[in-house]
């Protein structure tokens, strides 16, 4: 490795935290996107309750699962966490107006997934 390079790279504890943080955030939203469309009868009730019929609570468990792939794949962390985030924002938003119950956890993953997207941002650069 080159000088320019060695001086280039992150400590190698900040790799570390942040593959720390993307293994959890792939946990989580597996889980729940798993949750969702093997039907728990806790995420039934509450895409009933939202009112927005069942196949939002497909399309939902789909693209959590999609995102916990997406950023654990390396060239595509970036990718992963935005839409991450934007499910986040819109579980935080259906918490406060629609369904009640705390947005805590919901605001907890936007803010682990921001992590992300800011850390990877040269991703999402080279795209745009």
């Amino acid at each position: 490795m080159s000088l320019a390079a060695a001086a280039s790279a992150p400590p190698r504890w900040k790799s570390a935290g942040l593959w720390v943080v993307r293994g959890l955030l792939a946990l989580a939203f597996a889980g729940a996107g798993g949750a969702k469309l093997y039907g728990v009868p806790m995420m039934i009730e509450e895409f009933q309750h939202i009112g927005a019929g069942q196949w939002f609570r497909y399309a939902t468990g789909a693209l959590e699962l999609l995102g916990a792939i997406l950023i654990l794949t390396p060239p595509l962390a970036a990718f992963g966490a935005v839409l991450l985030i934007c499910i986040m924002i819109g579980a935080t938003v259906t918490h406060l107006f629609l369904i009640g119950g705390s947005a805590v956890p919901a605001l907890v993953l936007l803010a682990l997934s921001a992590i992300v997207a800011y850390a990877k941002r040269d991703q999402l650069a080279k795209i745009l």
